[in-house]
């Protein structure tokens, strides 16, 4: 029974690691979109989005066929509750770089190139993303703790994206509402990187038992 339950718990690892790499996939994408101005890149961006919402119906499924068909302990039991709380998290991770794809599509072939921080932001949130599933799939918690921390080089970054848009408007106001497109894509990134810290903070309660809000 119990090499049955470890079986379907390595499928779930399995499931969780493509799930974050098509959220790493898409954010890869929309920022490719934005620095080449590319609507074709935006627009395969948003369809990626649709494999990240069956995945995460997949995962919740097998998740639930771990609690209702197998007996579980209690080590076992934080780690599939947290799977679903991170699935949950990479699906919104994939509607916001949706989101950013939106937005760049309406750009029509502007690029960002002004503002450079929204590059580094996105290569920061595909690493939080990527080490995040790494430190759940490897019950690593401190590669979960040092994304936690990581957290702070994406917040000061968008403080950044926000002077220098501010200072863009400033110098030509026609340049107004092509720096509020930029300022959304970079909350988004902002977020996604709080969605990062989610799925972080969840592999450590996954681990210890104790999840720090």
């Amino acid at each position: 029974m119990r090499s049955r339950f470890d079986e379907q718990l390595e499928v779930l690892n399995k499931k969780m690691t493509q799930m974050g790499g098509e959220c790493e996939s898409i954010i890869a994408l929309s920022v490719k979109a934005l620095l080449d101005g590319c609507t074709e890149d935006a627009e395969r961006a948003k369809e990626n989005g649709g494999k990240i919402d069956e995945m995460e119906k997949e995962i919740e499924s097998i998740c639930l066929k771990l609690l209702l068909q197998q007996q579980p302990v209690a080590r076992d039991l934080r780690v599939i509750s947290a799977a679903l709380k991170m699935i949950t998290d990479m699906e919104r991770i994939g509607d916001q770089a949706e989101d950013i794809a939106d937005i760049i599509i309406y750009l029509g072939g502007r690029t960002g190139k002004e503002c450079r921080d929204i590059r580094y932001m996105a290569q920061a949130t595909i690493k939080m993303v990527n080490d995040s599933i790494d430190a759940y799939v490897n019950r690593d918690l401190e590669l979960a703790r040092s994304v936690v921390a990581y957290d702070d080089v994406v917040d000061d970054a968008f403080v950044r994206v926000k002077q220098k848009l501010i200072t863009m408007i400033a110098e030509n106001s026609a340049n107004g509402e092509y720096a509020i497109d930029l300022l959304i894509i970079a909350k988004y990134f902002e977020r996604i990187g709080d969605h990062a810290v989610n799925i972080a903070q969840w592999v450590e309660f996954s681990v210890t038992g104790i999840h720090d809000e």
